[in-house]
């Protein structure tokens, strides 16, 4: 991208550009290395992001702001569990104390999974309602609390859990990616979906990683 012209106030900082949407400047700092949101790096190595871009990625977090659902861009729970099904259909490596050891911890997992995929998705689509929001995502956690537990229960170190989560949290991500080229979704909104998703993904890691460490300590 071309430099702006010095001084130009179209050009924001990180710090300004942050405040203006929102949200904390590493989130921000992510959008733009993952290519979120645009942004042009001075030769010193600092940020400057676009002004308009950003008050339209505001407009569109603000609340009230019409949102269609994510099941109407082709991105429903159902479709999300066929998504990991082929998943781990396809999966291969060597088994863990993380594996599901017998029908009825894979059936426990599954529907684990198949919970936190609706907490998640009915998160991302009520984000012009702070209640909602903070229902699902404690729904979320309490899924994540007792997954960490059972892992730690079965033998799983922490190493092996968390492989297990963070691959996990892909196919979703990659789904999220994957509306701005199956639906053409505008981008600011794509930013916003994803921004939110991979946000609350790191939340629910940190809990789950702290909720197996208190398991595996007897806590």
């Amino acid at each position: 991208m071309a430099a702006p012209p010095r001084g130009d106030a179209r050009w924001l900082s990180l710090g300004p550009a942050s405040r203006l949407l929102g949200v904390d400047p590493d989130t921000l700092r992510r959008w733009a290395d993952e290519g979120r949101v645009a942004a042009w790096t001075t030769p010193g190595g600092h940020r400057r992001f676009d002004r308009r871009v950003l008050e339209r990625l505001a407009s569109e977090r603000r609340p009230g702001t019409a949102i269609r659902p994510l099941a109407s861009l082709g991105a429903s729970p159902s479709r999300f569990q066929r998504l990991y099904q082929r998943h781990y259909a396809n999966e291969t490596g060597p088994a863990s104390a993380a594996t599901p050891r017998d029908d009825r911890e894979r059936d426990a997992y599954r529907r684990d999974g198949r919970r936190l995929v609706e907490a998640l998705v009915a998160y991302l689509d009520s984000a012009d309602d702070a209640a909602l929001r903070a229902q699902t995502e404690a729904a979320a956690n309490a899924i994540v609390d007792d997954q960490a537990r059972r892992l730690a229960d079965h033998g799983a170190s922490l190493t092996e859990a968390v492989t297990l989560f963070v691959a996990a949290r892909q196919p979703f991500l990659a789904e999220i990616a994957g509306l701005g080229r199956r639906r053409s979704l505008d981008p600011v909104r794509l930013a916003a979906l994803y921004g939110d998703a991979s946000t609350l993904l790191d939340r629910l890691l940190l809990r789950f990683i702290a909720a197996h460490q208190r398991s595996a300590d007897g806590d």
